[in-house]
């Protein structure tokens, strides 16, 4: 959506994000606390200050990032810059000496504060004179998401959040549902729950038995009436018994969808990963899902290229994600991340070779899209109308609504049909 222009004098500030969900959730909570103080929401060009929310996920990432700061930095109203996330984390000298208006805060909590010193505002100062759009989220966004865990005790090694985030801690519930009854506030009819390590999630309670995800989900659908909640990407080993019972339980309430994390569907890669399953044991939590979720749509994110994937290593994989019938795939060439295990690892694969294979699987994800909709047409879901005249369905299908109906509405829908790019027909019921 297009920002807002700033209003009657007010300080405009431009929000930038790179990376993965959790940085869209942080970035607003940021939004709230600067609206709040009376900022207004703008684009780059327009912005008194820029807050650049960094990715560090890849080699390439980290490259995006440095682009966006000099590029805020040189924007026509020289505002002040402030770089927060996993590259500030990891390497916040650097940043710093990228232009002498940057600033670096990577206390993501301290962002907002940092931004309404360096605008000559007041934490909470104004209410009123609405912000960038009335949306569940201030950034526009009419699907939020709700942090519920941060950082990661694994040590797969391609990755080097684990480093900028550290290790794993988990939200209190009270927390949780006090973001979920913020968000219904706001207008949310779906809230998503996310976290870098979401299955890890684990609140320890006096003299009762620990919180785990499953017990989290059982807890919202006692304690709130949120219309439907989505869980972010998880992995496999939390895609428990447990878990699949609790989305079964909560029947509608809960999305048929899971973001399980696959990586590669080698063994011999995942070991080199050092991932903490083998393709038995996703298998094994995919069939107990689809077991007890009806029309589950099934995620991953995928890397082809990693160092010292054979011919043979990457068929394995294309032919496990095919038996996987995945709904939606990401597929991501290795990017060499210094700092990372595997950057030093032996037999880097040519770079035209990866290329190839990401061409055939993102085919196989194409096809397999097209079919997993396909299978939906004539069956009943609920929309969240995103757009005009679209909207996603519980299994994160796209699906095309009439027009007129309203942005933010959670529609129920007839899926009549499916268009050649997987996109399906929704008929309001």
């Amino acid at each position: 959506m297009t920002p807002a222009a700033p209003v009657g004098g007010r300080p405009g500030v431009c929000l930038l994000n790179l990376g993965c969900r959790v940085n869209r959730v942080e970035l607003d909570l940021m939004a709230s606390e600067l609206e709040a103080a009376g900022a207004v929401l703008v684009d780059e060009v327009e912005a008194d200050a820029i807050v650049v929310n960094t990715c560090a996920v890849t080699g390439e990432a980290e490259a995006k990032t440095r682009k966006a700061v000099r590029r805020a930095a040189g924007m026509p109203k020289a505002p002040a810059v402030v770089a927060t996330g996993c590259v500030a984390s990891l390497f916040s000298a650097e940043l710093s000496e990228l232009a002498p208006n940057v600033v670096v805060e990577a206390n993501k909590s301290l962002v907002a504060g940092r931004v309404l010193d360096l605008l000559g505002l007041a934490a909470g100062s104004v209410t009123d004179e609405g912000g960038l759009v009335a949306a569940p989220t201030p950034t526009g966004r009419t699907r939020p998401g709700v942090k519920i865990q941060d950082g990661c005790d694994n040590r797969c090694t391609y990755c080097i959040v684990w480093k900028a985030r550290g290790r794993g801690r988990s939200l209190a519930p009270e927390e949780v549902l006090s973001g979920i009854c913020a968000a219904q506030a706001r207008g949310a009819h779906e809230v998503v729950l996310t976290g870098i390590n979401l299955g890890s999630y684990r609140w320890e309670r006096d003299g009762a038995p620990d919180l785990r995800l499953p017990g989290l989900l059982d807890l919202i659908m006692e304690k709130t009436d949120v219309e439907r909640v989505r869980l972010s990407s998880i992995e496999p080993p939390d895609v428990t018994p447990e878990l699949c019972d609790a989305m079964a339980r909560a029947g509608e309430r809960v999305a048929p969808f899971l973001h399980v994390c696959l990586q590669s569907g080698s063994d011999r890669t995942l070991r080199r990963m050092a991932r903490v399953y083998r393709t038995d044991l996703f298998r094994r939590a995919v069939e107990e899902a689809r077991s007890l979720v009806p029309r589950l749509a099934l995620g991953t994110d995928l890397i082809v290229g990693f160092p010292g994937e054979t011919d043979a290593d990457f068929d394995d994989s294309l032919a496990f994600c095919e038996e996987m019938r995945f709904a939606k795939m990401h597929v991501f060439r290795y990017s060499r991340r210094p700092g990372t295990p595997a950057a030093d690892f032996p037999d880097q694969v040519d770079p035209h070779v990866m290329a190839a294979r990401g061409a055939r699987m993102r085919d196989l994800a194409s096809r397999m899209r097209r079919e997993e909709a396909a299978s939906l047409v004539g069956t009943d879901d609920l929309v969240v109308v995103q757009y005009p005249g679209r909207g996603v369905s519980g299994g994160l299908f796209d699906v095309r609504v009439p027009e007129e109906v309203p942005l933010d509405t959670l529609l129920p829908v007839r899926l009549s049909e499916v268009l050649p790019d997987g996109t399906l027909i929704g008929v309001p019921r």
